[in-house]
Parts: structure tokens; sequence; C-alpha cells
């Protein structure tokens, strides 16, 4: 029997994919919407879908989805009458929550008070240990027979405030800047060290509990493949699991959300170690980025069942059977092949051509906060969309995911999209062998680029240009024997190609790609032939930047002029910003001498930090950077000189 007034608007205290989630649901229960927005996300799809939007003057977090007060003023005006915090920002955020019931909204999670229980790390694990459920101990003086250690931030989540220790020697300083990008990112500067496990798994349980004393345990997952401390691709259920473990798992999940009175949806997350034994991480009071791959395998609708929660129904009927394996992959703007960098810019195209569903479904499902024209700022994750496919084994999913992954078109800045289709089809992933290194552990072979598909699509960019440019007769056809054609690129990592070509009546002969034929050319798609096999090259240009999709991967380029200019000189010990960011610390000061390697400033850009380090033995010369500047992409951050330039003097 329903104790709370049913929902009628609902506000999402969110922005992006988790935002348009809820509000998917919400349309299928017949409930309003109401979304907040900050001025870079004016005009986002999350603020075009809602019924309502309200403006959160400014761009920074800081000053939008992060203010409270503003999100509960919102409500009000909008006539919302429940707050959805979706995850991260406010989600478990114990005064916000309170702040909403207190304007006599209704609040969809778990009590303030559950909230702020298990929203420190350290007096979480003291809970649960009481309720009997295993932890590992916090260490207040590691010794070497600790190491490695793993340095934590006692609040938030998502990585921030976490760092690998190997040597006790580097505590100190890894404690340091533990504190300060937990007191950045979550207003808390509390940390600690906890034992290391480079071979354990991440492992977590999906939990539902109502109002009524009954707790569910809907599921376990898989989320040990993570980049930065950070999920990167999840499943359900975690593979290869005895069923003793599994059961005790789940156990000690509920065991978890009985001890502190729990309700609503939440998780407890888990570090599984190889012997098979398991012990608490954290309890996230909230919904789960990765909750759609528990979906997809029981078919529930987990915002649903929150709202339902929310409005005082009891959780009846059976429990229904996990069925079947679900994937999920994460989308990110950035390159793992040059620490995780994030990436801005214009997302041109972002389209899966085998999408089945978005926000639903049980086959091949896409949620995402963005669409093709958007801009990714410096403002917000570099996350565009979640992948998620489902197949009657894990086999068979992994399949499905990395051949959708494979065929989609994202054209903008640089993404991981390759990395995931390369780690769902590798070898030690498909047999299950599972643990939180593994993607730094075979990162040379998911982020080689493949030398020969490149230049291939280089002379593909060059045939489908000239094909653009095509009058009666085709652009570089010529009867008699003449000069070659010419066009430059620069490829993802840096490098320039050059592609020398003629279209002869005999077919391409091309100086750079000997043995390569030419079997149709269009400005959109280009197949050439090497050797008996035909390969199909689809293409789309924006201003210079050429996109290449082809069976084997994507390839993005730059085409350049025909005759570069002259090149500017650039000091070798200079440094610049390798992504638009915030300075948030530096470690040095100018007169210094430095080692190379040894950090000098931290910028931070879409929820991560990055570490500028000194490129060789010398000194800081120049340091242009302080605490709280915004510096732009290139924007020169510190030059160091070598002993032999500082004898130079100035040249």
């Amino acid at each position: 029997m329903t104790t709370n007034p049913l929902i009628g608007n609902l506000l999402v205290a969110n922005r992006g994919e988790i935002a348009r989630r809820v509000f998917h649901t919400c349309r299928n229960l017949g409930i309003a919407t109401t979304a907040v927005h900050s001025d870079p996300d004016a005009d986002a799809a999350h603020v075009r879908e809602a019924d309502a939007a309200v403006r959160l003057p400014g761009a920074a977090p800081a000053d939008t989805y992060l203010r409270g007060d503003l999100i509960v003023a919102a409500a009000l005006a909008a006539g919302a009458d429940a707050v959805h915090p979706g995850y991260g920002f406010l989600a478990e955020n114990a005064e916000f929550a309170q702040a909403v019931l207190d304007a006599g909204l209704t609040w969809v999670g778990p009590p303030p008070a559950v909230i702020a229980a298990m929203g420190s790390k350290t007096a979480a694990k003291r809970l649960m240990a009481e309720a009997g459920v295993p932890v590992l101990t916090a260490l207040t003086e590691p010794t070497e027979a600790d190491l490695p250690l793993l340095v934590k931030a006692a609040a938030g989540g998502g990585g921030r405030g976490m760092r690998v220790v190997r040597r006790l020697s580097d505590l100190p300083e890894e404690l340091e800047a533990a504190r300060a990008e937990a007191a950045s990112a979550f207003g808390d500067s509390e940390v600690f060290c906890e034992r290391y496990l480079p071979a354990g798994r991440h492992v977590e349980v999906q939990l539902l509990a109502d109002a009524h004393g009954t707790v569910w345990a809907v599921g376990d997952r898989d989320c040990s493949l993570q980049r930065r401390h950070q999920k990167v691709i999840e499943e359900a259920p975690a593979p290869g699991l005895p069923p003793a473990v599994r059961a005790a798992l789940r156990q000690a999940a509920v065991d978890a959300a009985k001890a502190i009175g729990y309700r609503g949806a939440g998780t407890a997350e888990f570090l599984l170690g190889e012997d098979g034994r398991f012990w608490f991480l954290e309890m996230n009071t909230r919904l789960q980025v990765e909750h759609p791959v528990t979906e997809a395998v029981t078919g529930l609708d987990l915002v649903a069942l929150q709202l339902a929660v929310a409005e005082g129904e009891p959780l009846s009927g059976p429990l229904p059977p996990t069925t079947g394996h679900a994937i999920e992959a994460r989308l990110y703007a950035e390159d793992p092949a040059h620490g995780w960098r994030p990436a801005t810019g214009t997302l041109h195209r972002l389209e899966l051509p085998q999408l089945h569903d978005e926000f639903c479904g049980s086959g091949l499902r896409l949620d995402s906060g963005v669409r093709s024209g958007d801009e990714i700022t410096v403002h917000y994750d570099p996350l565009l969309a979640k992948v998620i496919a489902r197949a009657p084994t894990r086999a068979r999913a992994a399949r499905l995911l990395a051949d959708a992954l494979a065929r989609a078109r994202v054209h903008g800045p640089a993404n991981n999209r390759e990395m995931l289709v390369r780690a769902l089809r590798h070898p030690a992933f498909l047999e299950g062998r599972l643990h939180t290194g593994f993607l730094a552990e075979h990162a040379e072979e998911l982020t080689r680029p493949d030398t020969a598909g490149i230049e291939r699509a280089a002379l593909a960019a060059a045939l489908a240009d000239a094909a653009s440019r095509r009058t009666p007769l085709p652009s570089g056809w010529r009867n008699l024997p003449s000069q070659s054609q010419v066009k430059r690129y620069r490829t993802a990592d840096g490098r320039e190609l050059e592609v020398r070509y003629r279209l002869t009546r005999d077919g391409l002969r091309s100086e750079t790609h000997p043995g390569v034929e030419l079997v149709r050319a269009t400005p959109g798609f280009v197949v050439l032939e090497e050797g008996g096999l035909r390969r199909g090259h689809h293409l789309a240009r924006y201003g210079d930047q050429v996109y290449v999709d082809t069976a084997a991967g994507p390839v993005a380029l730059v085409a350049l002029p025909r005759f570069p200019e002259p090149m500017v000189r650039t000091d070798p010990g200079a440094l610049h910003a390798p992504m638009p960011g915030t300075v948030v610390r530096t470690a040095a000061a100018v007169g210094d001498t430095v080692t190379a390697g040894q950090p000098l400033l931290v910028l931070e850009a879409m929820k991560m930090e990055h570490r500028i380090t000194a490129p060789a033995d010398g000194v800081l010369v120049e340091l242009r950077a302080e605490p709280g500047r915004q510096v732009e992409l290139g924007a020169l951050l510190a030059v160091v000189k070598t002993p032999a330039e500082t004898e130079e003097g100035p040249a």
C-alpha cells in the first residue's frame, strides 16, 4: 500500500546520461520532468528532453551542480515534488538530502543518516566490521611488509584521491597529494592507507531495500577493468565465481544494508582476492553508473524501483533470476596511449548502426548524455556514452559489444573506442582472467597503433578528397605519365604521412603504397584491394579533420597543406598544457634543481588530475602557473634548463 504521495514532477539534480536515463523511466510512468543546467549545458540533450529546465548560473560544478541550495530552489520554482540525485555531484551528500526533505520534497534515495554513515570509508569500515562483514584494515603506520599500499580518500569516490605506493619513501608525498585532491574534490582531506592487491578483482552487489524491511541482493557485477582506479568495462554477473563465494558476497551485502537500515538502490563494493576471500570496500548510497548490466540480465528497471520505494511501495513478488550475460563499455573522450589524457572539442558524429534501444532493452543498448554536434568541454567528466550488450553467454556478449563498438562512428575528440574493442577481444579477457591491473598490464598491445591500417586510411582519404573535386575526369587522372598527386596528413600520434599517387588509364599507381589497387572511390567511401583482399573505407571530413572508419578500426587524420609553413622553434625544456584545465597545485619553485620525471605542477581537467613533470634533469627557470589559474591547450606552463643549457647562457 502506498504511504507517500505519488510523484508527479521529478527534478533530476544532475546532468548528462544519468539525467536522460531517469527521464526515460519518468516518461514510461507518466511523471513530469525538470532539468537543471549550467551555462555550458544550456542546449544539452538532458535539457532538451525535460518538460522544464532551470538555469544554474555559471560553468564550474562548484557554482552549479554542487549548489544544493540552488537546486532545491529550482525544484520549488518548477513545481517539482521530488528530487532524484543521479550519481556524482550531490548524490551522496547527506546535507543535500536533508535539505530536500526539509523543503517538503520527496528524496529518491536512502535516508540522510545512512548517507552520512556511509559517506566516510573509514567510518563505514568500522560499521561493517561490527556487523561481521570482512574488511581490509586501515593501516595507521604502514611498514615494508604492508607494501604495496593504496592511499584512499575517506570521502567521495570515482578514483579521486587514490594513489598506489610501492616504496615507503614515496608515502609522505603521495599522502600530501591525495589529501590535496580529496579536499579539492570532496571538501574533505581525510585519507587512509590499506593493502593494495594488484591482482584483486573489484566485485560489487546491487542492492534494493524498501521501508518495510525487505532487502534484495539483485545480482553481482565485476568492475575490475579500470584505469586510474575508475571503471571502464563492467559486466553482470561476475564471471567465474564459485557458487559459495557468490552466495557469501550477496549475503555480506544484505547484512551490510540491514546493519545500517538501508533504503532505496545502492551498491556494496568488495575486493576479491585470488584465493576467493573478499573484503568490503565501500557502500555507494546511490544508483551506479554500471547499473544497466544488472537491468539487462534481470529485466528490472532500477530507476522505476527507486521511485516506487521513494513513494513507500514495498518490494513484492519473487526476485527475478539472472539470465544471460551483459557487458558495459564506457566510451570516453580521452587518449589511452597518452596517460588517458581527456580530450575536448566538437563531437561531430556519434552513431551505432546496430543500436537496438536507448536506456532500455536487453540486446544492444546505448546510454549517452551527448549527441552528434555537441561540444565536449573541460567542465565535466569525459564520458561520451555507455554501450551495453546482452547475450545468452559471456563470450557472445563480448563479441556483440566489440563488434558494435568497432562499427560505431565516433568523430570528434580522441577517444578510447579502439582500446575497448581490443580489450573485449583480448584472450585474457575472454578467458575471464580479470583484475584491477588488467589495462595497465596489457597497455602496449591495447594501444599500439596499426601502422599499416593508418597508411591505407591516408591513401583512402587522399582518393576520397580527389573524388570530391572530380570534374568530368577524376582529379589526378592523366592519359600520359605526369607528376604524382601529393597529399599530407598528420596522425593521432603526431606522425606526418605523405601520400603520392597517380590515377592512370591502367589504374592507381601509388609510390607510397605499391601493390594497392583502387576498386572504387567516392567522397564518402573508398574500396582498396591489396593481395586479393578488398577493404572498404568510410570517410567523413569536418574542415581539416578526416575520419576513416574500417572493419579493422578507426583512423583520425588531419589534412595538412601541401607546402608546410616554416616551423617555429620551441625550447626543448618548455612544458605546455596538454589540455585546457585548472592548475590545482605546484610542486616546485623557480630556481629549484629538478630531476627527470619530478612533478612540477598538477592540472585538473574533466574530473581528473594530470601531473606535469620535468622532461630532464635541470633547473626550473620559469613557472607560469599558480593554483586556481585556468590555462588553455598549449599554454606555456614551465621551462626547465639542463645543466648544459644553463652553462651556455641565453642564446
